[in-house]
């Protein structure tokens, strides 16, 4: 760690300063006696409001000072929450009922809330359907009659059909915030927005009306208002509403069957994901995605019917994040079967590291789309480096790697191995042992609505 006296001066790195952007909170520690105080505070932001990383940086000569053992005191921090203003929900309950076509778009804010219940309640006592953002994913079961998906830079058929005719957005645990994947196409719709965080209001939208609150106090709010504004008995007919969910997402499943269950060799990417969902037994599952291609074929498609069964992110690009994803969600829920779909290029990054899962006895399944191209891209996206360096092709045996690695490994290139090879490697993780299937894929360039939403 570099000195005091040194921060601020070039080539000097400052973690504080450059992890601003991306932390919730972030400080540094300038003196030795200030550490129980920066200290308590890093505790509070970190345990109060929106969850987010809290960063402290502390000088070499500061972490080399001399400090009383009778002046470090701490107290454990108790998480508070507030719910929102009883006037802000009876608008709200008000707009949403009076919507022609409205549509609740739920955000990793539930997640943290664990208000899944309360969503759902809500959903089935207004008929309303809910759409989730990419960090939302599983919060509301993708096999429910109301369920449009997830929106993100690719989506479902349904989500599009719905968000094309919506005229109110109710938004809970999300921030409405303008990104590649998915919070887009909103300016002529109705938006109520509730979150617990002042921040997210006029951020990137002109909300129409607010609720600051914790997502599952708010949607509790919600939920009470909604029986008193109904009257006692009474229910919402979505007999149509459910229907046309159905259709909807049926022509859109009709349109990709020839994909998702494709016979072609080098292997559909689809029809991997298609089989991958249709193995694993998805209520006991975990599952995630890589950066680029894996990330926009597997959202649309992969149905998450639990709540944290799938761990969706975006708004970067990190080629190869899903590995430690995949690790961290074993470590969290040992019993859990725990999958992720990964490039060739983004294994090629962090592959290695598939000996710690072997080392640390944290078995999970590895599957690898090895197409020896990044397919998100064409060939005129990188013309010199396509040209000089081979950039769109590559070489690798990932199978025989994970072998030597420690890891049960098989390589497929057939579609119709595709399940009893997954179901090989689940059965080695059941055994204790981490898994890699490599499937030789095609370069598959189409994606379901993408940019549509």
């Amino acid at each position: 760690a570099a000195r005091l006296d040194r921060v601020g001066v070039h080539p000097t790195f400052s973690p504080s300063r450059a992890y601003d952007e991306v932390t919730k909170w972030s400080q540094q520690i300038n003196l030795t006696e200030r550490i129980p105080e920066i200290m308590r505070r890093a505790f509070s932001r970190l345990r109060q409001g929106r969850p987010g990383p809290v960063l402290l940086e502390m000088p070499g000569d500061v972490l080399r000072g001399d400090f009383p053992d009778e002046a470090l005191t701490y107290g454990p921090v108790t998480p508070r929450r507030s719910a929102g203003d009883p006037r802000d929900i009876e608008q709200a309950v008000k707009m949403l009922l009076a919507a022609k076509r409205p549509i609740i778009q739920a955000g990793q804010g539930v997640l943290y809330a664990e208000a899944w219940d309360e969503l759902r309640e809500l959903a089935e006592l207004t008929q309303t359907p809910v759409m989730t953002t990419m960090a939302g994913k599983s919060v509301f079961p993708e096999n429910h009659s109301l369920a449009l998906g997830t929106r993100s830079g690719t989506t479902t058929g349904h989500v599009a059909h719905f968000l094309e005719r919506a005229d109110v957005i109710l938004g809970i645990g999300t921030s409405f915030t303008r990104n590649h994947y998915g919070a887009n196409l909103m300016d002529n719709m109705v938006l109520i927005q509730c979150t617990n965080d002042v921040e997210d209001l006029g951020k990137d939208y002109d909300v129409d009306h607010a609720v600051i609150g914790d997502a599952k106090l708010v949607l509790e709010q919600l939920i009470e208002q909604t029986k008193d504004s109904l009257g006692a008995g009474q229910s919402v007919d979505g007999s149509e509403t459910q229907a046309e969910i159905a259709t909807a997402k049926a022509a859109w499943l009709d349109d990709w069957m020839p994909k998702l269950t494709s016979d072609e060799i080098p292997i559909n990417p689809y029809r991997v994901v298609w089989d991958l969902m249709h193995t694993v037994d998805q209520e006991n599952t975990i599952m995630t995605h890589d950066a680029g291609s894996p990330r926009d074929q597997i959202i649309p498609f992969y149905e998450a019917l639990t709540p944290r069964g799938f761990l969706g992110w975006g708004k970067s690009t990190q080629l190869g994040h899903s590995l430690g994803l995949a690790m961290g969600a074993k470590l969290a829920a040992p019993d859990k079967t725990v999958a992720h779909l990964i490039g060739d290029y983004a294994l090629g990054m962090v592959g290695m590291d598939i000996e710690t899962a072997v080392r640390e006895n944290i078995p999970i399944l590895t599957v690898v789309l090895n197409n020896s191209s990044m397919a998100i891209y064409s060939h005129r996206s990188f013309p010199v480096a396509t040209e000089l360096f081979g950039a769109k092709s590559t070489g690798g045996d990932y199978a025989s790697v994970g072998k030597a690695l420690g890891a049960y490994a098989e390589r497929v290139e057939k579609p119709q191995d595709v399940v009893p090879a997954l179901q090989r490697g689940i059965q080695a993780n059941k055994d204790g042992q981490s898994a890699v299937i490599e499937v030789i894929s095609s370069e598959e360039q189409t994606f379901s609505m993408r940019g549509a939403v």
